[in-house]
């Protein structure tokens, strides 16, 4: 482990405005990219104040012991802890989830797979209701944020680790939409009936080269589940499963939609093309040009 700053902050500087800046100058030596930002966040968590608050309260008087509480959230964050385990929050696509060490944390690519997916919905919504299964499902941020934008759809989530999907249904109830969801403990699409198929099969399964997880920054592979990244010798462990065997859960003109790392889409696109003989499949970019999704149809 890196040695880690140890600069603490002095008593005479308690006003909150000069503890931020102290805050923000002890994270900056650690090797925080976005000490001042990062700074606040932790503030704010150790006093329950919003960033609005702080900044209405910056003339305030702190205590030693919220001087204190504060430096330890610090001493997190200089250790590469990331900031959301030490909140135990993340945004995703406006709605607000739990995540802890148990799942990976949300990022905000996984938004554009949340909007093809909902574009698909609208494309395959008829008289029979919609079912859609998000599989290896972690915090819940894809089935959530689905569940939130889809009323009518019949809500599926999987995931092999029983603490994740703790959280996941945490995350549903904090979200208010429990009641449309039912979470599954199984690898994949184990424990789903197959002889009920699904409009939708969703995925942001692990992709990431096993060889170069460690070469990852410390926030990501000394604090994310190992399981919720490694995606074998080559990223495509995952896709190889899933194109052999989604296929049998999804009905006629149905669709497997699953996120991608970057410049995998002609790798997926094979899989799906080669191992599932599948005929129509599509890659979508991101905003920034990168490829980030692949569907993949099923004929009727």
């Amino acid at each position: 482990m890196e040695s880690q700053p140890t600069e603490t902050i002095e008593a005479p500087a308690m006003r909150l405005s000069a503890v931020l800046r102290a805050g923000a100058r002890r994270l900056l030596a650690g090797g925080i990219d976005r000490a001042a930002l990062d700074a606040e966040l932790l503030l704010g968590h150790a006093l329950e104040l919003s960033r609005e608050q702080l900044m209405l309260a910056a003339g305030r008087v702190l205590g030693s012991s919220q001087v204190r509480a504060y430096e330890r959230l610090l001493a997190r964050r200089c250790a590469r802890e990331p900031l959301a385990y030490i909140t135990g929050r993340r945004e995703f696509w406006s709605l607000d989830f739990h995540v802890t060490p148990a799942v990976l944390i949300p990022r905000p690519e996984t938004e554009r797979l949340v909007e093809i997916v909902l574009q698909l919905a609208g494309e395959l919504q008829s008289g029979q209701r919609l079912r859609i299964v998000d599989i290896g499902t972690g915090s819940g941020a894809i089935a959530v944020a689905l569940a939130s934008e889809l009323a009518g759809a019949q809500m599926f989530a999987t995931d092999s680790s029983a603490a994740a999907l703790a959280i996941a249904a945490e995350n549903a109830a904090r979200n208010r939409v429990a009641d449309k969801i039912k979470f599954v403990h199984g690898d994949l699409l184990d424990g789903l009936p197959a002889d009920r198929p699904f409009g939708l099969i969703v995925s942001n399964p692990p992709y990431i080269r096993r060889a170069e997880i460690d070469a990852l920054e410390p926030e990501v592979n000394r604090w994310e589940p190992r399981g919720a990244l490694d995606g074998g010798l080559d990223g495509l462990d995952y896709y190889r499963r899933i194109a052999t065997e989604a296929f049998d859960y999804l009905r006629p003109n149905g669709a497997v939609a699953v996120e991608i790392g970057a410049g995998m889409g002609k790798a997926v696109e094979a899989l799906f093309k080669d191992d599932a003989g599948c005929v129509e499949v599509e890659i979508y970019n991101d905003y920034a040009g990168i490829d980030r999704v692949v569907v993949a149809r099923k004929s009727v």
